[in-house]
Order: structure tokens, then C-alpha cells, then sequence
């Protein structure tokens, strides 16, 4: 079986170029910061995977504050270190506080890798859920139906039925203690007692104060 050709891919050779020429920007200006030695090589490694490390984390989680915080982090780092080599810095006099950034870097590149790798994805929010409730109005129409219940026929019954008091029995011992309780109200009133304080003096119900007062009548 014949093995396929090799293919050169433009845009890899021009993303390889790039990488290079952005690698020995900010090589060269962690050694002009007085990082000499392996940590100049170490400083383009540590911005490259930052900046990676942002970009996969969009990728896939999706848009999320951190990573795009981050990832503009070492977009800047960067294309800074890019644009402080092209002759706009003395690199042989370097200012204080672009040394004091450089030296800071590792710092703010460990917090922002182990946020990158530890932090759980910011939960993707759920619009759809609170419209299945909303479709429900079907209850409220089932509960109108019992609207028309015959509840006014049976107050009305039972307003009614008070007009048969004597048919209910009274013992005599009641009817006689009821005309006591009778004579000692009007002896202290001067007036007839009524059913309701009647009733209240005896303590009974209704219908058989309103047979007691019959009687008493």
C-alpha cells in the first residue's frame, strides 16, 4: 500500500512562523528585565500555555468571564512583549515597572492556570424551564366549574327550619327550671326574657330554647 504524500500546510508553516518570532519577543524582553538564563526561555512557555489554556477552556465550556479574563491576560503579555521589541523600548535600559511585571509574571500565571484547570464551568442558564408551568391555565378552568354550587339553597333550608320548634320534646324538669330562670330575670330586669338569653342561661341549642320558650309561653 503507497503511503501518502506528505502535504505542507500553509497555515500551519505561517502559525509555526509566527510562534517562533513571538517566542523570541518575549524571550528577549524577560532577559532585557534581567531574567537571564533558562527563566527567559521559560517566560514564553508560560504566556503560550496561558493563552492556550484560556482558548481550550472557551472552546469547551463556552464563553465564561474566567477564561476570557485570562485569555486577554496573555493576549496582552503578548502582543506587548511584541510591540516593546520593535524598537519603541530601550531594551538596554529597562524602566522599573516593566521589571517589576516580569517578575510578577509567574505568580499571575500559576493563579490564572490552576483557576483555568480547577474551576467548575459557570452553569449555562435555563430559560425554557419556567414556561412549562405557565402552559398550565387548565386547572384554573376546572376549578371555576364548582362556582355554581348550591350552597344559597341550603343556608336558605336551613334558615328555614327554625319554624318548627315545638315539635322537638322538652323534658318537664327543663321546662320548670327554664320559667325559674324566666321569673328570676324578669324579677332583676323588670322585662320578659328573651330565646337568646334563654338559651344562654340554659346553655342548650337553638331550636330547643326556641321549644323551651313555647312552652314557657
Amino acid at each position: 500500500m503507497a503511503r501518502p504524500a506528505l502535504r505542507i500546510d500553509a497555515v500551519l508553516v505561517q502559525a509555526v512562523i509566527a510562534g517562533a518570532l513571538s517566542f523570541a519577543h518575549l524571550h528577549d524582553l524577560a532577559a532585557a528585565a534581567g531574567q537571564t538564563g533558562w527563566k527567559a526561555w521559560a517566560y514564553p512557555v508560560s504566556v503560550d500555555l496561558l493563552l492556550v489554556a484560556a482558548w481550550r477552556r472557551l472552546r469547551a465550556d463556552g464563553p465564561s468571564r474566567l477564561a476570557w479574563c485570562w485569555f486577554l491576560i496573555a493576549l496582552v503579555a503578548s502582543l506587548g512583549a511584541n510591540v516593546a521589541t520593535a524598537g519603541l523600548l530601550d531594551l538596554g535600559d529597562v524602566p522599573p515597572w516593566l521589571r517589576i511585571l516580569v517578575a510578577a509574571w509567574p505568580a499571575l500565571a500559576f493563579m490564572g492556570g490552576t483557576l483555568l484547570a480547577h474551576s467548575p464551568a459557570d452553569p449555562a442558564p435555563t430559560p425554557p424551564a419556567p414556561s412549562v408551568p405557565t402552559q398550565d391555565p387548565a386547572p384554573e378552568t376546572a376549578a371555576a366549574e364548582p362556582r355554581p354550587a348550591p350552597e344559597p339553597p341550603v343556608v336558605s333550608q336551613i334558615e328555614e327550619t327554625p319554624a318548627l320548634p315545638t315539635a322537638v320534646p322538652v323534658p318537664a324538669a327543663l321546662v320548670d327550671h327554664a320559667r325559674k330562670v324566666a321569673d328570676d330575670h324578669h324579677a332583676r330586669t323588670g322585662t320578659p326574657i328573651d330565646t337568646d338569653a334563654l338559651r344562654a342561661r340554659l346553655g342548650v341549642p337553638p331550636h330547643l330554647a326556641d321549644a323551651i320558650a313555647a312552652h314557657l309561653g
